[in-house]
Parts: structure tokens; C-alpha cells; sequence
């Protein structure tokens, strides 16, 4: 059985070309385009890995992913276009497993 990824971001394109990548590796992949979303994905799939942009409307990645941590253990890989320092240690702090910046390549963001 393949693991299953979900993907939290709000850019419909960005969604499109992680889900087609990760999908030729032969992982499962479902997607949500906000946090609220995501969270109720979240609770009714039960990935085995979250993949979360920060910059979202409504609800930002940085609550999504402590929402997630007051529940759950679950690999997150923060997957966003806020590169500075601050922003990696903040994504780090507040529980991500790993931060990757954008442009990204889809080999990094598989082999992670």
C-alpha cells in the first residue's frame, strides 16, 4: 500500500505539480487548498506525511502546523517561498521536520 502525502497549499498550479511528482513515485496524494481544509483532510485520511505552505489566506501554515502538533506526531515538511533564517527557525520551532524553500526541485522534495 503506498503512503499517503497531504498537500496543504493554496496555489491550484503548485498543487497540480507537486500531486503529478509525487504520484510518479508511487505515493498516494490528496491536496488541500487552505488550512481549514487541510485540517479536515487531516483527520479523515490520516497521511502519513503533511506537506504545508506557510503563506496561506484565512489560516497561515505556521497555525496549521501547530494545530497539527497538538494532535499529532505526523511528518511535516513546510514547503513555502519564506526563506529567511527567521522564517526556517519559526517553521523548525514550531514543529515542521523539515523546510524547504521555493523554487524547489521535485527530486529534493521526494527525497525528502
Amino acid at each position: 500500500m503506498s503512503k499517503k502525502i497531504l498537500v496543504i497549499d493554496d496555489d491550484l498550479n503548485m498543487l497540480k505539480i507537486i500531486r503529478l511528482e509525487l504520484e510518479k513515485q508511487g505515493f498516494t496524494v490528496i491536496t488541500a487548498e487552505s488550512g481549514v481544509e487541510g485540517l479536515k483532510q487531516l483527520y479523515k485520511t490520516r497521511p502519513d506525511l503533511v506537506v504545508l505552505d506557510v503563506m496561506m489566506p484565512n489560516m497561515s501554515g505556521w497555525e496549521v502546523c501547530q494545530r497539527i502538533r497538538e494532535v499529532s506526531e505526523i511528518p511535516i515538511i513546510m514547503l513555502t517561498a519564506k526563506g529567511e533564517e527567521e522564517d526556517v527557525v519559526k517553521g523548525l520551532e514550531l514543529g515542521s521536520d523539515d523546510y524547504i524553500t521555493k523554487p524547489f526541485s521535485t527530486p529534493e522534495l521526494v527525497a525528502r
